[in-house]
């Protein structure tokens, strides 16, 4: 069989693929990504000390706050944990906390899975848990997951039951809870992370330990010097005073300034530039099923930015500050006086909430914002602030507040009950078109498409649209995409060309090329990774400069990443995608020593060896993979693949039989697996492949063909007519088809 048939092709691992300001009642704002002028620009910081002086009352109100005990050196008055000799055992590790000359020391399993003492630094957090940090060689702080539970005052493991071994990422000693990598640059202010790759090392630095003044402001040297200056005194004024414009900024500056660190996001380079626009710093999630349940309601932590933007009070003009007092953090009123601000008080009533009064279950937040417990301990409120909608849960088995309390009862049985309240119909919302556009079948396109031609539905969410959008390969679906590439906002420009990837290049390469101009940074990143994909005789010379500049920028940001495993995989993808196999091969294998658990990199790693022609390394690496997850089909299709191309027949057919009996729905599997069987004289075996593999996907172009023709050869033409007839309809002019049309007479 010809190579190029059985070549080893391995997708790419991964595409391009985080409260503040001054009170302000609910009022209506423009949804603009402006936060004004940013005169902050050029100044140095200066600590939070300066402001003291004029600003005593946001000053005490900060000293209260999450964001000071954000990070704070351990000492009596910081550590809130029992640190007297007591042992604590969770997941078979017993951990003893201790004093010894007036410091903290946790004794705990270390990277060797040996105990050893540990001495804590500094404290993280303060309430509903609190969390400390340890030093580690090169630069490193490690967080232990073993945590101090506030409230009930005990220790506790955030992740019990799972037991985790020393050498995986997720182990405390690993990456996984590594401070200079996750937690750093949201817990202190002005953090440079400062990352050495070669020596995987760090010099991370910052100008005050917590979340300062200035996090939120600005560097003020500028501004100290001018409010200090004749001039201001003399009555001059400048827009901001040389910080941050954020009290009369939008909603949407507002809650950008706020999501760096209350969204769930990847940052685009290891020191945050200013600018205005988000996507010049970071990529926030968007609601998809990766994160988020498929109505958009949060499943994994998002820290509110993506569930905000769903909201609809998002759309009138909420911001965060609406609820909350900037500077401590606490919510403005208690219980249902803080949405009354806004809000008529007949929602305030039996008649509204059918639940008595002055219960938990009356106050807006348990229908409208249901909480989800992360970190073993803390209560987190959803912020897309959406109508439960048992009858979607129902229908979907999408999650929703009534069955929070009632869990006795059915979501059919608790859809009745809010049919008994407020009638049969539903007022509209999104969930009814992102959940059955998420589930990518013959349905999903027009949901999908419906999405986006509704002005009402919010940018975050058509984004998911065009996202999903990407898995769809027909002509429509191009040309919805293809059209969103200009749209104003620059999150659905960027998740519109990062759907492209799967579509032919000649279909995107002329409009997509503009974008590798574009003036937001995410977005000239995102168009140069598809750009690599092309030859570079097929690159038009109008595009060629502005894609070595978005090259270059796109190799900047992918060698910020590299602390993070998945950052080297992504560097290696972009090696790969351009056949520099020597660097990919490098990268993937840095990747797999960060979290030996990435098989999708093992895949990749196995092509750049394929494509070097060094098959023994590439088998070695499936091989691994196999023991790794022995359960994923396909592992066991690449090893196929590959030794069929190393002549070893025998091996690939238990390798392919292994993907079936492991339940693959990969079309190709059955495809190749029945070739395989009919050149190697199994026919009747390779007619039962071939058919169950059409049984998963009727219309697979490929598996029809693949039958028809073995029909022809065993001279049973009426058998081929049935595959015959579904080429016939899916691609009639297709001329491959025409002598099979013939002899089969559809």
């Amino acid at each position: 069989m010809a190579k190029k048939t059985y070549l080893v092709l391995f997708g790419l691992a991964l595409t391009l693929v985080g409260i503040i300001l001054i009170f302000e009642r609910c009022k209506p704002h423009t949804n603009d990504s402006s936060a004004g002028e940013n005169t902050a620009v050029n100044a140095e910081y200066v600590g939070d000390k300066t402001c003291v002086n004029c600003h005593a009352k946001q000053y005490a109100d900060w000293k209260k706050s999450d964001h000071y005990m954000a990070m704070l050196p351990a000492s009596d008055s910081t550590v809130l944990g029992d640190f007297n000799d007591v042992t604590y055992t969770s997941n078979g590790v017993t951990s003893n906390f201790f004093r010894k000359d007036g410091k903290y020391f946790i004794n705990t399993e270390g990277p060797d899975g040996i105990n050893q003492d540990y001495e804590v630094l500094y404290t993280f957090g303060y309430k509903p848990l609190q969390q400390y940090l340890v030093a580690f060689p090169n630069g490193k702080m490690q967080v232990p997951r073993l945590s101090w539970d506030v409230k009930q005052k005990k220790w506790f493991n955030q992740y019990p039951g799972q037991k985790i071994y020393h050498g995986n990422w997720l182990h405390w000693t690993k990456g996984g809870q590594n401070w200079n990598t996750m937690c750093a640059s949201c817990h202190s202010t002005n953090l440079q992370k400062n990352y050495f790759a070669e020596q995987d090392s760090f010099h991370t630095t910052y100008h005050t330990i917590n979340v300062s003044c200035e996090t939120c402001h600005g560097p003020a040297s500028k501004h100290v010097k001018f409010v200090q200056s004749d001039e201001y005194k003399k009555g001059k004024h400048v827009a901001g005073s040389f910080l941050r414009k954020i009290s009369d900024s939008t909603n949407l500056a507002l809650i950008n300034t706020c999501a760096p660190c209350h969204a769930r996001k990847s940052d685009l380079s290891q020191s945050p530039v200013a600018s205005n626009e988000i996507m010049d710093n970071y990529i926030p999630e968007i609601p998809t099923t990766e994160f988020f349940y498929a109505d958009g309601q949060a499943r994994e932590e998002d820290y509110i930015y993506t569930s905000f933007l769903q909201s609809k009070m998002f759309t009138r003009g909420v911001r965060c500050n609406s609820c909350h007092n900037p500077h401590s953090g606490n919510i403005l009123y208690v219980g249902n006086q803080l949405c009354l601000q806004c809000h008529e008080k007949k929602y305030d009533s039996f008649d509204h909430t059918h639940h008595q009064q002055n219960l938990v279950q009356s106050e807006c937040v348990s229908c409208h914002m249901p909480g989800k417990i992360y970190m073993g301990v803390d209560m987190r409120q959803d912020h897309t602030f959406r109508v439960p909608r048992p009858d979607l849960s129902a229908k979907y088995g999408t999650p929703n507040a009534c069955a929070s309390c009632h869990k006795d009862k059915t979501n059919q049985w608790l859809s009745d009950a809010v049919v008994k309240w407020f009638g049969p119909t539903r007022k509209y919302h999104f969930a009814e078109d992102l959940i059955p556009g998420s589930q990518l079948n013959a349905n999903s396109e027009a949901h999908l498409t419906k999405l986006l031609s509704d002005t009402a539905v919010p940018f975050i969410v058509k984004s998911a649209a065009i996202h999903y959008l990407g898995s769809i390969l027909t002509p429509n679906s191009l040309k919805i995409i293809l059209d969103n590439l200009t749209d104003a906002n620059a999150q659905i420009r960027y998740r519109a060309v990062t759907s492209l990837a799967s579509f032919p290049f000649e279909n995107w390469r002329d409009r997509v090329g503009p974008l590798l101009s574009d003036k937001v940074k995410a977005v000239r990143i995102a168009s140069a990774n598809l750009f690599i994909t092309i030859p570079s005789s097929q690159i038009p010379e109008a595009f060629q400069s502005a894609f070595a500049s978005a090259k270059n920028e796109l190799q900047n940001y992918l060698q910020s990443q590299l602390d993070f495993p998945v950052g080297n995989v992504m560097l290696a993808d972009y090696y790969l995608k351009q056949k520099d196999y020597f660097n990919a091969e490098k990268y993937y294998v840095r990747g797999l020593e960060k979290d030996s658990l990435m098989n999708y990199a093992r895949f990749n790693l196995a092509s750049a060896y394929n494509a070097s022609n060094d098959n023994q390394s590439a088998l070695k690496v499936l091989e691994t993979a196999a023991k790794t997850d022995p359960q994923n089909e396909r592992v066991f299709y690449n090893l196929a693949l590959l030794q069929v191309e190393m002549k070893n027949i025998p091996e690939a057919m238990k390798n392919f039989d292994k993907a079936v009996t492991l339940k693959t729905e990969n079309p190709r599997v059955y495809y190749n697996y029945g070739l395989l069987l009919e050149q190697n004289g199994n026919a009747k075996k390779a007619e039962l492949i071939l058919q169950k593999g059409i049984g998963l996907s009727p219309d697979d172009a490929d598996l029809n063909y693949a039958l028809a023709l073995m029909y022809i050869k065993q001279g049973e033409v009426e058998k081929a007519k049935k595959p015959a007839a579904v080429l016939k309809r899916v691609d009639p002019a297709n001329p491959n088809y025409a002598t099979l049309f013939r002899a089969t007479k559809v």
